[in-house]
């Protein structure tokens, strides 16, 4: 009887130790920002479960690590993020990891050439009665180049190509089915660019503002015509000199709408519409609405084509 029962716990000992390794062997991949989730998500599909650290409702500029988002980065098999000029509370925690655990979007080889640069205008806006450049706050914009290069179609195509590649490294026997998705969201990445490209076309020409300058990969590969941003970080209010200039254009009726974003609904773009006949949009850099599957990348961008339409077509 007693061997009987020693055999019993043996054998339940073996099974949640399989279990356990089954359950290790799964890789998790950790994304720094909910749009480089929606890119993992797509070649993880069925693979592996995807988490995203930066919260709905939080600000990629100013964010700060909890202990439960270090303690996942270094659980997990492969954290994918943008780099240091975007989420300035990443380099610490990611630089203790093995370089295959993971994956900087912006020093891919086939991503570098298509960064684009900060312009000139930017640091004027920024600097416009404001001298904050110890700010943590606006670390994002004084690297060299544009960092919100999740709104470019191309980059996001050669982030999904690198991540199926380090996932390949770590689960080769999911190379089926890892295949087929990385196939199946190209296929969905390239048809949704054909039809935003319609959908936009009727607007390309009209004029607008945007509340901070995440937005230009997006408009230069749909060729829209943004009339500038009322900031470069959310987090500093833009001085008196350039809303002067906001303000001309929109009386001048160069600008047909404004946009706010979910994150930031500043009184300062109410203030300088006021008594214009601009319409108010939001556009949703982050994506906060969708939800994280197959095909939640092509949905955002389409969601984000949509919030420019709306407002630029008008009533």
């Amino acid at each position: 009887m007693l061997h009987n029962k020693k055999q019993a716990a043996c054998g339940l000992i073996a099974l949640v130790s399989g279990a356990l390794l089954s359950g290790a062997a799964q890789a998790d991949v950790v994304a720094s920002i909910k749009p480089v989730g929606f890119i993992a998500a797509a070649i993880a599909d069925g693979v592996t479960p995807v988490k995203v650290l930066l919260p709905d409702g939080a600000s990629e500029h100013d964010y700060s690590l909890r202990p439960s988002d270090i303690k996942t980065i270094r659980n997990a098999d492969l954290v994918v993020w943008i780099g240091p000029d975007m989420e300035a509370f990443m380099p610490k925690v990611v630089g203790q990891l093995p370089a295959k655990k993971s994956l900087e979007i912006a020093s891919l080889t086939d991503v570098k050439p298509l960064l684009m640069r900060g312009s000139e205008e930017d640091e004027e806006s920024e600097t416009a009665g404001h001298h904050h450049h110890e700010d943590a706050g606006e670390h994002h914009h004084h690297g060299e180049f544009n960092m919100h290069l999740w709104l470019s179609p191309e980059i996001a195509r050669n982030a999904a190509v690198a991540i199926h590649a380090k996932l390949l490294e770590l689960m080769p026997r999911s190379k089926d089915k890892l295949d087929a998705n990385l196939q199946h969201f190209e296929a969905a990445l390239a048809q949704s660019n054909k039809d935003i490209e319609k959908q936009l076309a009727p607007v390309k020409d009209k004029g607008y503002f945007v509340f901070h300058d995440a937005y230009g990969y997006f408009e230069k590969h749909y060729g829209l015509s943004p009339l500038g941003h009322f900031t470069v970080n959310p987090e500093i209010q833009p001085g008196a000199q350039h809303l002067h200039y906001i303000r001309t254009q929109l009386v001048e009726q160069k600008a047909v709408c404004v946009f706010a974003e979910p994150q930031f609904r500043p009184a300062v773009i109410d203030a300088v519409a006021r008594g214009t006949n601009v319409r108010k949009g939001t556009l949703d850099p982050l994506g906060m609405d969708v939800r994280l599957g197959k095909d939640s990348y092509v949905k955002f961008l389409s969601q984000l084509s949509s919030q420019y339409t709306s407002c630029l077509k008008g009533a």
